[in-house]
C-alpha cells in the first residue's frame, strides 16, 4: 500500500499486522526513522523507503517476514549489519545512489545468507577497478549484481515471469482443445441413437398400419363371399316356391 503521511499513524494503530507491502517513497525520516514504522508489521515482505533522507539503518525496525528492501536514493554510508540482525531473510536488496564508497562497508552483507539479488547502481563503490568481479568473489551468495549475473544475463522480472505462466497455461488449454468440443460431439451422437430409435419406430408403426389394412381387406372378402352364398340360397329357395305353386296350379285344374 502507499500510505499518506497523514493517515500512515491510523494505519499503524489498526491494520499494521495485515500488510504485507509497504511503500513510503519521498516520506522524509526525523533522526533515522520514519515515525509509526514498526515492528508491528510482522507480516510485513515488501518495504520501499526511497528518498526519504535516511542516513543509518540503526532504528530499522525488526521485519523478520521482509524479502525485499527499496532504500535507494538516500544517504546511507555504513552500518549495513543491522540488515542481517533485523530482516534476516532479504533477497533483494536496492542501495542505488547511496553513499557506499568501498567493500569493506558491503562486506556485512555476507550475512545476509537468502540475499540473491544487490544493487548498488550510483553508488561511488562502483567506481571501483573490478567492482563487479570484487562483490561477486565477496558475497558469494548473490546471483544478480546491479540487475545483472556474472555473465551479464539480465535479471528476470517476477511479472515478466507470471505472465510466461498465464501463456503456458494458455497453450496447454488450447493442445487440450475447446471445453466444449467433445460435449458437443457426444450431443450429436446422442441426437443420432435418438433419430435412429424415431425411424425404427417409425417403421415399426408403417408395417403395423400395413399389417391392419391387409386384415380389413381380407375381412371384406369374407363378407363379399358370405353375401354371394346367402344370395344363392334365397335364389334356390325362390325357385323351390315357384315350383311348388306351379304343381298345386296343376292339382286345381285336374
Amino acid at each position: 500500500i502507499h500510505p499518506q503521511p497523514q493517515i500512515f499513524g491510523a494505519l499503524t494503530a489498526t491494520g499494521a499486522p495485515q500488510v504485507t507491502e509497504l511503500v513510503l517513497d519521498n516520506c522524509r525520516s526525523s533522526n533515522g526513522e520514519i515515525e509509526g514504522l514498526s515492528d508491528s508489521f510482522k507480516e510485513l515482505q515488501f518495504l520501499s523507503m526511497a528518498n526519504v533522507e535516511l542516513t543509518s539503518l540503526a532504528k530499522l525496525p525488526t521485519l523478520s517476514k521482509l524479502r525485499k528492501l527499496e532504500l535507494s536514493d538516500n544517504v546511507i554510508s555504513g552500518g549495513l549489519e543491522v540488515l542481517a540482525e533485523r530482516c534476516p531473510n532479504l533477497t533483494y536488496l536496492n542501495l542505488s545512489g547511496n553513499k557506499i564508497k568501498d567493500l569493506g562497508t558491503v562486506e556485512a552483507l555476507q550475512n545476509l545468507k537468502n540475499l540473491k539479488s544487490l544493487d548498488l547502481f550510483n553508488c561511488e563503490i562502483t567506481n571501483l577497478e573490478d567492482y563487479r568481479d570484487s562483490i561477486f568473489e565477496l558475497l558469494q551468495q548473490i546471483t544478480y549484481l546491479d540487475g545483472f549475473d556474472q555473465e551479464d544475463n539480465e535479471a528476470p522480472d517476477s511479472e515478466d515471469d507470471d505472465d510466461e505462466g498465464d501463456e503456458d497455461d494458455d497453450d496447454d488449454e488450447n493442445e487440450a482443445g475447446p471445453p466444449g468440443e467433445y460435449e458437443e460431439e457426444d450431443d450429436e451422437d446422442d441426437g443420432a441413437s435418438d433419430l435412429g430409435e424415431g425411424e425404427e419406430e417409425e417403421e415399426v408403426g408403417l408395417s403395423y398400419l400395413m399389417k391392419e389394412e391387409i386384415q380389413d381387406e381380407e375381412d371384406d372378402d369374407d363378407y363379399v363371399e358370405g353375401g354371394d352364398e346367402e344370395e344363392e340360397a334365397e335364389g334356390v329357395r325362390g325357385e323351390k316356391r315357384k315350383r311348388e305353386a306351379e304343381d298345386e296350379g296343376e292339382e286345381e285344374e285336374d
